[in-house]
């Protein structure tokens, strides 16, 4: 369980890390190119591009490092906004039922009868790309699983006595929902967070392959697996480190997530330690 948090969390760290840091660590500007230098193979510690250039010249490391900053501010927005809708939608509908709870699940069956990613084109074929319009496509689906986690655990905190207590006080429901209830949504929706960071990763890496992501100026991931894909039996490096990243960055995040769970949930604690 610790070990899956450490590890999870070094690679959560080092991407924030990157990011953050990327004008600074950068050797050179994502975007300068250099014909002259196009599908330089990788020469390490023995020239000036460490893993190699693209087709037209590109320093690879300097797009790997500007695109997990792009990867960390899609994530992060995504999750942040995902989460606020969902459970914000959940806990209304799990506290006030009726009519309500029946309008909000019933949004929710619409839109999560649509596949994810075919969603987020059809959004993007219509409105174009941006970075802003990219995030509105990932989270147009992704607030789902927060709403509904939040709305059955609402579900059960409505009937609690501190509740009751809170309510026969004379409490508004604003009050209630506000210092009751999303207090107690809040570790679910970390764990849940965590596994959706790394879904808006590979959503993102998705569509930018296709096209359909950020603009070509702006260094992704997913455009880097794209601008390989021509070159893959000559110029194996194009596609082989931004994939690696991708790769890495889902697994470090899966594992924080899988750790987180075990720590926050209590019934997979006592199920561990053979508590019934």
């Amino acid at each position: 369980m610790k070990v899956k948090v450490c590890l999870g969390g070094a690679v959560v760290a080092l991407l924030i890390s990157v990011g953050v840091l990327a004008p600074i660590i950068s050797p050179y500007d994502p975007n300068q190119q250099d014909l002259l230098a196009a599908l330089q193979a990788p020469d390490y510690f023995a020239g000036k591009f460490f893993l190699g250039t693209d087709h037209v010249g590109r320093d690879i490391l300097s797009r790997i490092i500007y695109g997990a900053r792009i990867s960390l501010i899609i994530a992060s927005t995504v999750v942040l906004v995902s989460g606020i809708v969902g459970v914000g939608f959940g806990a209304i509908s799990g506290y006030f039922g009726g009519r309500t709870d029946f309008a909000i699940q019933k949004t929710v069956e619409v839109v999560w009868a649509f596949p994810p990613l075919l969603l987020a084109i059809a959004i993007l074929a219509f409105l174009g790309q941006g970075l802003g319009i990219l995030i509105i496509a990932l989270v147009a689906q992704r607030w789902i699983p927060y709403c509904r986690v939040a709305r059955g655990q609402t579900l059960s905190l409505r009937a609690r006595d501190f509740v009751t207590a809170a309510r026969s006080l004379g409490a508004s429901h604003g009050r209630i929902v506000g210092r009751h209830i999303l207090p107690n949504l809040l570790q679910a929706a970390i764990v849940i967070g965590t596994f959706a960071m790394a879904s808006a990763i590979i959503s993102e890496a998705s569509l930018s392959f296709l096209g359909l992501g950020v603009p070509p100026e702006i260094p992704t991931w997913g455009s880097m697996l794209a601008d390989g894909r021509e070159h893959i039996s000559t110029s194996w490096w194009l596609a082989l480190f931004p994939g690696l990243c991708i790769f890495m960055t889902v697994l470090g995040i899966n594992l924080l997530g899988d750790g987180l769970r075990d720590i926050l949930d209590p019934r997979l604690k006592r199920a561990s330690s053979g508590v019934t």
